[in-house]
């Protein structure tokens, strides 16, 4: 007999592989109950963005639970994204390290476009950083 995983094109039988690993149901642990679904979303896109990367969590052997018991020791009554994703990348693929690229837009929401009127057109005011080169998780 076919498995059902034979009769879906490889993209789906990584996604199905993907959700039913990093699933968020039977999850033990206030923190890691809290932490599950936002990474479970950041795994699964590095996973995504690198082969071996999803390649060492597959051949890790080590659950998701344990991943998010790893990423919530010693976190006390707060721990950010970017440390639990930075923890959670490190338990799969010790020595890997996440770049975060954050950018604001200064004039965001508050300039409107006003109708026909004969103003110069306003710039958008990009700022990033890459947090890696003030931030050492």
């Amino acid at each position: 007999a076919l498995s059902f995983l034979f009769f879906l094109s490889s993209c789906q039988r990584k996604f199905y592989t993907y959700e039913k690993y990093f699933s968020s149901s039977g999850i033990k642990g206030n923190i890691q109950q809290e932490i599950a679904a936002e990474t479970a979303d950041a795994l699964k896109d590095f996973c995504n963005q690198e082969s071996e990367f999803a390649q060492a969590v597959q051949q890790s052997g080590k659950s998701f639970q344990n991943c998010l018991d790893y990423v919530a020791k010693g976190a006390g009554s707060s721990l950010s994204d970017f440390k639990a994703y930075s923890k959670a990348v490190e338990f799969y693929f010790p020595g890997a390290k996440i770049q975060f690229c954050m950018k604001i837009d200064l004039i965001g929401d508050a300039v409107k476009p006003v109708p026909e009127q004969n103003t110069p057109q306003q710039k958008k005011i990009t700022v990033s950083f890459n947090s890696s080169s003030f931030m050492d998780f």
